[in-house]
């Protein structure tokens, strides 16, 4: 089933309830390195992924998992092993996250120079724009 109707309030109720979760980055590189590395412990998940908290790293695997797109297996040892990995739904999400990563790569240095373009472009406009002062009449 696609969502071919975005007029419809369902269609879009389900867009944004699915975006949520998957459109967040920490989720993104969650699935995106679970996909690439498979089975993952999660102090080397936090490794693999620049800049993410513990904090944010548990929150997001909870709702991944919560979501069923990730596994969460507890080993009985001492101390306990936990490992991560996706769910046969979770790896459906490789494909587009995977096209989304390389899509990135080929594409930051021309969003980069876009900025650039527009930023200077709005600097210039500021600057040739003489302030306007409201004055409140008696």
């Amino acid at each position: 089933m696609y969502l071919q109707d975005t007029s419809k309030s369902d269609n879009c109720t389900a867009m944004s309830d699915v975006l949520n979760r998957i459109g967040d980055k920490w989720s993104v590189m969650v699935v995106g390195m679970l996909g690439r590395n498979g089975t993952l412990r999660f102090n080397e998940l936090k490794r693999l992924i620049n800049g993410v908290s513990q904090r944010m790293l548990t929150l997001t695997l909870r709702n991944l998992e919560r979501d069923g797109l990730v596994t969460r297996t507890i080993y009985p040892e001492v101390p306990p092993r936990v490992e991560y990995g996706l769910t046969e739904l979770g790896k459906t999400l490789q494909g587009p996250i995977s096209e989304l990563w390389n899509w990135s790569a080929e594409n930051h240095a021309a969003i980069i120079d876009a900025r650039a373009i527009y930023d200077a472009r709005e600097n210039a406009i500021a600057q040739a724009e003489p302030r306007k002062i409201a004055y409140i009449g008696s």
